[in-house]
């Protein structure tokens, strides 16, 4: 099974950090977010890695190699400018295969067992008919309050009581993205909500920690928590219980 890490974005939240460098490379906690990744995959046994890429790509390159330091093989996907982020599977499908495959955002933090994935990926292939999408959702953060999704019995839902936040860690079926023509842009947001409203899309409450390392402010708070060997703060409102 082959992982994804989407690092095409141009990061403008974080300018001017990300003038000369790009979003996926800043570090925090000795080492840049994209590392952190790497090294929590390879963990989980994913040692083939895509990683698409667009402003300043040739410095992602040039930082991770082809992966051998980290155990891995890293294969990249250039666009010429960012074709957002179903824009960005789709131009990588040839180098994801066709079975179906993890993707991870690479502007985030998170705890989550990787190897889950695996399992989730079997059931896929078993129940091909059933669902196309598995998501990990999380509490929502404070910037983000109103959520994106709802879970009822494994069932990612767009409404419901208690609203969760896509963490961007999903696994697909590469059918979902057949419809999109390669080197085109293309948004995810749309294609989640028609493939929810069809019943094709099922996930999980990921209860661990999780940051979406969107602003300056966030990168400094996660660095100097994961420097000090502090838990990240998730940054989560309290968590209510599932109906």
């Amino acid at each position: 099974m082959k992982a994804m890490i989407l690092a095409a974005g141009r990061g403008e939240r974080m300018r001017p950090l990300t003038d000369t460098l790009p979003k996926p490379l800043l570090r925090v906690g000795g080492k840049p977010l994209i590392v952190w990744h790497i090294e929590n995959l390879v963990r989980a046994g994913f040692t083939q890695i895509v990683i698409n890429h667009a402003h300043l790509g040739h410095l992602i390159e040039a930082a991770l190699g082809d992966g051998s330091q980290f155990g891995a093989h890293i294969h990249y996907s250039s666009e010429p400018e960012a074709l957002e982020t179903a824009g960005g599977i789709t131009q990588a499908l040839p180098l994801l295969g066709k079975d179906p495959f993890l993707v991870v955002n690479g502007d985030i933090y998170i705890d989550y067992d990787f190897s889950r994935a695996r399992e989730i990926a079997m059931a896929m292939r078993a129940n091909a008919e059933l669902f196309a999408a598995y998501l990990v959702l999380a509490n929502n953060p404070l910037h983000h309050a109103q959520g994106d999704f709802a879970l009822a019995h494994s069932k990612v839902k767009l409404n419901g009581k208690t609203m969760l936040t896509f963490t961007g860690i999903a696994v697909y079926q590469p059918d979902v993205f057949r419809d999109i023509a390669p080197g085109s842009k293309a948004k995810l947001a749309p294609l989640l909500k028609t493939l929810i409203e069809y019943d094709l899309v099922r996930g999980e409450h990921h209860r661990g920690t999780w940051v979406d390392v969107g602003t300056p402010q966030r990168l400094a708070t996660l660095d100097r928590m994961l420097t000090s060997s502090a838990t990240p703060p998730n940054a989560m409102r309290p968590y209510e219980p599932l109906p």
